[in-house]
Parts: C-alpha cells; sequence; structure tokens
C-alpha cells in the first residue's frame, strides 16, 4: 500500500517547550522538527526484548535516544557522517485517514544536512517478511516521498564498516584533545601509516595522547581512510577531500 495522491497527512510533535504540534505534512519543514522531543515515552522494565539507551552524539552535542542495538548501530553511523546536522529520535508521529481507517507511524530518525529530510526506519531483516510492517512502511515512506523527503529501511551495513566506526566513536568528544597535538597530527598523517605518525608524534608529545588524536581525526573526518579494512598500524591515512 502507497499514500495515494492528495492524500491528507498531519504531523504530531511535541516541541521543546513540551508542547504538542499538529502540523500538515505539506506545511512541515525538516528544521521545524529539529528540535522535537521524542514521541514515544521511554521506558525499561524486565524482560524487556530490546536494548534500550541513550547515545552522547558529537554532532547534536547531546544524548539521543535508541530502542535497540540496531538502531544504536544506526546511529552511531549518523553521528559519524559529517555531511549530517541534526539528528532526531521519534521526531513525530504520521497521522492519515487511509481506506476509513486512521494509520499512524512513528519514525525512528530524523536527519538533517541543510538539504532533504531523511527519515529512517530500523528495521531487523527478518521483520520486513510481515506483511503489516511492509504495508505501514509503504504507507508512511510514500507519503513522506511525496513531500520531497528522502525515506530509508535499514537493516544493517558491512560488520567490518560497522565495527571501525564503533571503534572511532570511543574518540568522538573534542573537548579531550589538545588541538596543537590535532593539528600537528592532521599535517604528519597524510599518506603515512597509522604507526609511522605515531612515531613521529611522539617525539614531541606523550604516545599515550598521540593514537586517541589520531583516530579522533578520522572520527571528524579531517583524515580518511579504507574503513572496509579494520584499522590497525599499518592503515594509511588521507588528507580529508
Amino acid at each position: 500500500m502507497v499514500a495515494a495522491e492528495g492524500l491528507t497527512c498531519m504531523v504530531r510533535f511535541r516541541s521543546p517547550d513540551k508542547v504538542e504540534r499538529v502540523v500538515r505534512l505539506d506545511d512541515v519543514r525538516g528544521p521545524d522538527l529539529a528540535g522535537a522531543l521524542p514521541w514515544r515515552q521511554f521506558r525499561w522494565y524486565r524482560g524487556q526484548q530490546h536494548f534500550s539507551g541513550f547515545w552522547w552524539s558529537s554532532t547534536m552535542g547531546d544524548h539521543v535516544i535508541y530502542e535497540s542495538r540496531l538502531q544504536l548501530a544506526r546511529l552511531i553511523l549518523a553521528d559519524f557522517d559529517p555531511g549530517v546536522e541534526a539528528i532526531v529520535a521519534q521526531p513525530f508521529r504520521l497521522e492519515s485517514v487511509v481506506d476509513g481507517h486512521m494509520r499512524q507511524h512513528i519514525p525512528d530518525f530524523l536527519l538533517l544536512d541543510g538539504g532533504r529530510p531523511q527519515v529512517v526506519n530500523v528495521k531487523p531483516r527478518e521483520s520486513l517478511a510481515n506483511p503489516k510492517i511492509r504495508n505501514t512502511l509503504a504507507w508512511a515512506h510514500g507519503a513522506l516521498e511525496q513531500r520531497g523527503w528522502a525515506t530509508e529501511v535499514w537493516s544493517g551495513t558491512d560488520p567490518v564498516l560497522l565495527a571501525n566506526v564503533r571503534f572511532l566513536a570511543g574518540f568522538r568528544r573534542p573537548a579531550l584533545f589538545d588541538p596543537q597535538l590535532l593539528h600537528a597530527a592532521a599535517e604528519a598523517a597524510v599518506d603515512h601509516g597509522v604507526g609511522d605518525t605515531e612515531a613521529a608524534l611522539s617525539r614531541r608529545w606523550p604516545t599515550v595522547l598521540v593514537r586517541p588524536a589520531i583516530l579522533h581525526l578520522l572520527w571528524q573526518g579531517r583524515l580518511r581512510t579504507d574503513l572496509s579494512r579494520l584499522l590497525d598500524a599499518d592503515t594509511i591515512l588521507r588528507a580529508a577531500r
């Protein structure tokens, strides 16, 4: 099922001042939702099937919630993406009457990059075989795409890439790094391996500080490398494009 042409969809969201607002999908803009509070109440309980939590996002400078380990993985990748300017969890509830019945859907994430808003729904591959889930996503994504927004159903990615990004995320907090060391590392690392760069910089800074600085530059995108291969001391570093 897809959204019918001319179907009226409403977006219901909670503003930062906790006021509930309702706007036509055709009238809402991505930046209007940048500060939206998570729609669902966040809970933990005995026997819970999913692992929920809070992720400190370097993009947001604040915590973003997730409701499963798979959602956390997609959240980390969004936080790593230098093009993403804002990450909003459970940003709104999409509502419409379809075939005489009220339909509702709460996306997992809204990603904003100054251009086309992107709505992301995270689903395990096996759950996509469920006709109810498929129909809901087809309806919701159809309505959002008619609005001109991008949509994504995410079920995972290359495990090596994800392992590398998860590892780099441990070095994401900029306040922990000496700006002078970061500047020197950014210059010294280009077209050299991690180990060689570390050896060169350790003449001026304690070795224990150097590698974390290099890894922070990779997280920030100020240095680049092939993340489809596991990071090690021989990883060759490139200048950011």
